[in-house]
């Protein structure tokens, strides 16, 4: 796929640079663990450089949580409606919606489909390996035929870097393919909840859409796990590490920015009143205004009067 071939070459030339730097810190040159943690070290570059992207995803998820009452409203409105003009009028109320509150749907998808890209060169570097170490094709990048020998020969627990779980006649590389399988579903099901379940609103919990999230955070994890046994292992690699990557991301992201309305705000609140009270200072709750009013305690025991902590002085 001609396509590919600029993403596949800039995707050899991380991993040959990764390398380069860990013989550089000791690590041998040959065949071993630097390869591997290469593939780590191509995985923490590309999932760094998508991080403006990753919080627009947050962004844009928490809009799409947000406005899910008004969605299902608009739903419900033309449920038993299916002629055409019903189904436009559905479709422009629908986007008019998005577009008063400035949310995109596709956004929230954007870095998965940014991902794409990477990781077939990925796959497609790693299942050429075999055919440039044995002269079969000419290499990729800064990948000859002595640099593709020694990534052949690399191993994570006596697996290769190349090994396919379908094509390896193996038993400790299939062992190994089917922990890396396991790790993987086990890491993209654990993320996905920790948004859906963790950072939504009660109110965007019913719903067509509510329902679509929760039927795709169980069916993505099943076909991940079934497309897995073509993966080679350091595709598996490369995918497991990013998974974690993004539970990191996410947990920092919920917990320093959780959705309003969310089980995440409600246990933000609840340890800020905690510090609060600690203190000496009290939080009530939210009024109106949607800040928090602060009830300073002194030391006989006697509250002063509520006061904003926005409150600002007048002239």
């Amino acid at each position: 796929m001609q396509i590919l071939a600029p993403i596949e070459w800039v995707v050899a030339w991380v991993i040959y640079g990764a390398h380069w730097l860990f013989t550089l810190l000791g690590f041998g040159e040959g065949p071993g663990i630097a390869w591997v943690l290469s593939i780590v070290v191509l995985t923490i570059i590309m999932r760094a450089a998508m991080m403006p992207l990753f919080f627009k995803q947050i962004e844009a998820q928490r809009g799409q949580q947000l406005l899910a009452p008004e969605l299902k409203a608009i739903q419900d409105k033309y449920r038993d409606k299916k002629d055409p003009a019903s189904r436009e009028a559905m479709s422009r109320e629908t986007m008019a919606l998005y577009k008063e509150n400035g949310s995109n749907p596709m956004s929230s998808c954007l870095p998965m489909l940014l991902q794409m890209p990477i990781f077939f060169a990925l796959f497609r570097v790693l299942g050429a390996i075999g055919p440039i170490a044995s002269g079969e094709r000419a290499g990729i990048g800064p990948i000859t035929q002595s640099i593709a020998a020694n990534i052949e020969r690399s191993t994570l627990f006596g697996a290769h870097l190349s090994d396919v779980f379908t094509t390896t006649a193996s038993t400790t590389s299939r062992v190994v393919i089917i922990g890396l399988i396991l790790a993987m579903t086990a890491s993209q099901f654990f993320s996905q909840r920790q948004l859906t379940m963790k950072n939504m609103p009660e109110s965007a919990m019913q719903g067509q859409a509510a329902s679509m999230q929760k039927m795709m955070l169980y069916v993505m994890p099943v076909i991940f796990a079934i497309s897995g046994v073509n993966f080679p292992v350091g595709v598996l690699i490369y995918w497991t590490v990013t998974n974690l990557w993004s539970m990191g991301q996410q947990y920092y992201a919920i917990k320093k920015m959780p959705t309003p309305g969310s089980q995440a705000e409600t246990e933000m609140r609840a340890k800020k009143t905690a510090r609060a009270a600690a203190k000496g200072v009290v939080l009530e709750p939210a009024g109106l205004s949607g800040s928090n009013d602060v009830i300073e305690i002194t030391s006989g025991g006697q509250r002063q009067q509520p006061k904003r902590k926005n409150r600002t002085k007048k002239n």
